[in-house]
């Protein structure tokens, strides 16, 4: 299509900071320069890329131009890398990744913290349920995400890493109150239930697999991996915690216990990244791959 790579820059910016204004800042140059690009951009692929609303979000076309600005920067950092051009001060570009907050709070952090300096990579961790992430890696905003999904977005490859254990939990004390005699589906109907937000469909789906039903128990939403964890040992409900989080629940004035011991529930996680040649995404796949080792479980999906 002949893309002009100013322009493609431009794109990206308007979206990633949201307004042209923001994206006249970060590129040093008018709000007209960047209207007059995107304009060119629109008139040269013949179809409106960008909505000019607060914050300006991508169009269905505009997110496939969003995939291809991005994985040309992500080029022209490695060509650049390759030719041993001096890397400036602003020359690091951004690598996107969506991450399920369980995996955030206990190893994806210690991922990132291994990727060798010299790529001068840097990170915007964008966090979105396991099993919605998959939608950022198609319309282009991340180029790399821990997710259930299996199957490949088109243009990226797909790799299992293993699988997040869980424990179904409460403090002492309530467990002795909701559960007496164990986890009924009468009691389970009752009980208040822990859930990080309302995507979050992992307490229903060992409810269904435990009670072979569905409804719908009392529940607070608490949105933060750790303060999850906190609300279960102050007794505000039941849920399921990460097996690498018990060494920290357990223990305290607030002590947690496993409600169904027999009963783990595995989530398979799995690695999708661009299907693109780079010494960034490729050194970023390793340690990942390595630090997921470490702390999932083996699984057979």
């Amino acid at each position: 299509m002949d893309l002009d790579f100013a322009q493609l820059r431009t794109f990206a910016a308007v979206l990633d900071e949201g307004t042209f204004d923001g994206a006249a800042a970060i590129l040093r140059i008018t709000p007209s320069a960047v209207s007059q690009r995107i304009k060119a951009l629109e008139q040269h692929v013949g179809q409106v890329l960008v909505r000019r609303t607060r914050p300006v979000t991508a169009t269905g076309p505009g997110e496939a131009i969003m995939r291809l600005a991005r994985q040309v920067a992500r080029l022209e950092q490695d060509t650049a890398e390759a030719l041993g051009i001096t890397a400036s001060a602003d020359s690091y570009v951004t690598v996107p990744l969506v991450v399920n907050a369980d995996s955030m709070s206990t190893w994806m952090l210690r991922a990132l913290a291994r990727m060798p300096q010299h790529h001068r990579a840097l990170f915007e961790l964008l966090r979105e349920d396991e099993f919605h992430s998959t939608a950022l890696l198609r319309d282009g905003t991340a180029m790399a995400a821990v997710t259930s999904v299996p199957d490949p977005v088109q243009g990226c490859t797909s790799e299992n890493l293993g699988a997040m254990r869980y424990h179904a939990m409460a403090s002492v004390d309530f467990a002795a109150h909701w559960f007496p005699d164990g986890m009924t589906t009468a009691t389970l109907r009752e009980a208040p239930m822990l859930t990080f937000d309302r995507k979050d469909d992992l307490q229903n789906r060992f409810l269904q697999r435990r009670t072979r039903t569905r409804f719908d128990p009392p529940r607070n939403y608490v949105p933060g991996a750790r303060e999850f964890v906190d609300a279960a040992r102050l007794g505000l409900g039941w849920g399921m915690l990460p097996e690498p989080m018990l060494d920290l629940a357990v223990g305290g004035d607030a002590e947690l216990v496993r409600l169904a011991p027999d009963e783990p529930f595995d989530v398979p996680l799995y690695w999708q990244r661009w299907r693109l040649e780079s010494p960034v995404l490729d050194a970023l796949t390793e340690v990942v791959r390595r630090t997921a080792r470490e702390v999932l479980r083996r699984s057979v999906g």
